[in-house]
């Protein structure tokens, strides 16, 4: 696979991370001036989970403290974070020098973090996570890295 073929699969994936980011900022937005409780405890109990145990214990307390202003406050908050991880893969597709930046830079804040986690709960999805991560972060530096170079691609 050639470089520009592998930055687009990536800006395929942020795209999609966005999309999917938007969707749940407008189901969070569907959420406002209903029962969020009472539509928890529908959830819990169309999965027949025991509401005592707890998970669902945890999701009805979470359920339970959901404010309409908090969840515009969610909401509004997925549809900034969709917005940057849409242009962020318009950029990479269009093969925008700031976009591969960004890509570089965002991707590598969430290493530490990643790590942190992996020695906390070791995983194999975790693991799979990080060496995506790693694998995006590089090939984006790679990117950038041969921009700078005599000859590279522009």
């Amino acid at each position: 696979m050639r470089l520009s073929e592998a930055v687009r699969v990536v800006a395929i994936f942020e795209a999609a991370k966005g999309a999917l980011i938007l969707l749940a900022g407008l189901g969070l937005l569907s959420l406002v001036h209903r029962d969020v409780h009472a539509l928890a405890a529908q959830l819990i109990a169309h999965a027949h989970l025991n509401p005592a145990s707890r998970y669902p214990h945890i999701f009805l307390d979470a359920a339970n403290h959901l404010s309409d202003s908090s969840l515009t406050l969610y909401a509004v908050g997925a549809a900034a974070y969709a917005c940057v991880r849409l242009v962020e893969a318009w950029g990479l597709w269009f093969a925008r020098s700031w976009a591969e930046w960004l890509a570089a830079l965002s991707g590598g804040l969430y290493v530490p973090v990643e790590l942190v986690e992996l020695y906390k709960h070791a995983s194999w999805l975790g693991l799979g996570v990080l060496l995506f991560n790693l694998a995006v972060v590089a090939l984006m530096v790679r990117t950038v890295s041969l921009r700078r170079t005599p000859g590279g691609p522009r």
